[in-house]
């Protein structure tokens, strides 16, 4: 299955998951370009539309090693096991988790642009991405929405590996990918127009939905 763009990965992607619509939803784009996705399963869903941002921390002097993640709202995912094997010093870790959540308040400001964050807790959440290549920011994205309160987690995507599907199904409650290629390489390659998506776009996509649905989430 190959999707002109992320605009009509959305469209249908919004289709394949309009049975959610009547747990009235709250749909988490990952930036930068899973929000045009999200965009349009907001759309189709008739939901509210938000980011969800999530950093990954670092194992000090290998920093492509994740032994955790973070979210707002304090959230903090650690796989001890990494940060035992790692013997990292906990002084270099904390300063790695202090200039991620730096960055990450620096992502929120940025896109949101005054507005706090949609509230998740107790509501199903759906988490949209453009496609999964490892699966490691998925997956702290659905651990971060589960720690902030969600009651249900479902992540979806257009296009995704076999495998991924298989180990994602551990930390989201349903996985819905549209196409599961044996052959995947690349999310990019499943996309006629796969052009980088900029912060401006992912400003704009948020005030509109937030103009289409109604709910205003003003900053304090």
């Amino acid at each position: 299955m190959i999707f002109t763009d992320r605009v009509d990965a959305g469209q249908r992607l919004g289709e394949a998951l309009r049975p959610l619509a009547d747990a009235e939803p709250v749909v988490l784009g990952l930036p930068r370009g899973g929000v045009p996705v999200a965009f349009e399963v907001a759309r189709t869903l008739r939901a509210p539309l938000d980011v969800i941002i999530v950093r990954k921390l670092g194992v000090p002097f290998h920093r492509e090693l994740g032994f955790g993640a973070i979210g707002e709202g304090d959230v903090r995912v650690v796989h001890e096991a990494i940060v035992r094997m790692s013997r990292a010093d906990q002084e270099d870790l904390a300063e790695v988790e202090r200039t991620e959540r730096e960055e990450l308040a620096r992502k929120a400001r940025r896109f949101r642009q005054g507005r706090s964050r949609v509230p998740v807790e107790g509501r199903t959440v759906i988490v949209v991405d453009d496609g999964i290549a490892t699966g490691a920011t998925a997956q702290a994205a659905c651990r971060v929405a589960r720690a902030q309160g969600a009651a249900r987690v479902v992540l979806a995507v257009p296009v995704a590996p076999p495998d991924a599907v298989t180990t994602l199904r551990e930390d989201a409650d349903e996985v819905v990918a549209l196409s599961t290629p044996s052959d995947f390489a690349a999310v990019g390659e499943w996309y006629e127009d796969f052009s980088q998506t900029a912060d401006e776009e992912v400003v704009d996509l948020l005030s509109r939905s937030t103009g289409e649905t109604g709910e205003a989430h003003p900053g304090r």
